[in-house]
């Protein structure tokens, strides 16, 4: 499965458990909560007030 900013934290975290530590990097603690399951990397980072490109840039997307 390709890995984009509209793919849920769940499924990038499924394809690329190392990414759990750049995501909590950025203040992103919650990875194993419901809301993962359903949320976009997009929305997360608007939620978390993360700048997009950096983290797409870090996750390699």
């Amino acid at each position: 499965m390709a890995i984009t900013l509209d793919s849920t934290i769940a499924d990038l975290l499924r394809e690329k458990p190392e990414a759990a530590a750049t995501l909590q990097s950025f203040g992103m603690g919650c990875l194993g909560c419901a809301i993962a399951n359903n949320e976009t990397i997009r929305e997360a980072v608007m939620v978390h007030g993360i700048p997009l490109e950096e983290l797409a840039k870090k996750l390699g997307l």
